[in-house]
């Protein structure tokens, strides 16, 4: 038998206790909140990474279409990154992976000999954990950027409400740009 039907045959164990990892990371009240409440409007953390797991999983096992792994970590990593997971806490239940699968197939992986499909598919799991840290820095880039516009806007409008802001028209040409002075100026050096 080979490594994928393996993991075909064990892939509802497999995909529980990887999302256990996953909820591992969080506090334990949190943990319970996450396993228990099945409602996707109660829930969307949970029901986002329960669903994210298992869409991946499927995927790595059907030849992983890149563009929709990406779509379905960016779902979860997107979430983590907003929680402000670092970002060894927030791609680092990929790498669960691994361990859950030799749990998992432990007896089966020296009997049948699938050593080199797992080297292999360790390898897809390693590629996706870069996939997850290139997801993560965006948004938390994303986040940055959101915030320094948001500091930005509250200083202007202070600044506005103090009136410490003078507006220019839209006419107006600064003197320095466009080099020469305009008829009627003078320049008063």
């Amino acid at each position: 038998m080979d490594l994928k039907s393996l993991l075909l045959q064990k892939k509802s164990p497999i995909v529980k206790k990887w999302c256990d990892v996953v909820l591992s990371t969080y506090p334990k009240e949190s943990q319970k909140f996450l396993r228990k409440q099945k409602d996707q409007f109660a829930n969307p953390v949970g029901r986002t990474i329960f669903e994210g797991i298992e869409s991946i999983f499927d995927e790595l096992l059907h030849e992983a279409n890149a563009d929709k792994i990406a779509l379905f970590l960016d779902d979860i990593i997107r979430v983590r990154a907003v929680q402000e997971f670092s970002p060894s806490q927030a791609v680092g239940f990929i790498f669960g992976l691994k361990k859950v699968i030799r749990e998992e197939l432990e007896s089966e992986i020296l009997k049948e000999g699938v050593t080199e499909e797992l080297a292999a598919f360790d390898s897809k799991i390693d590629a996706l954990a870069l996939l997850c840290f290139d997801i993560y820095t965006q948004c938390r880039q994303k986040i940055f950027d959101i915030r320094v516009n948001e500091v930005k806007n509250q200083s202007a409008r202070l600044l506005k409400m103090a009136d410490l802001v003078y507006e220019l028209p839209e006419d107006y040409e600064h003197p320095g740009k466009g080099g020469d002075l305009k008829e009627g100026q003078v320049n008063n050096k």
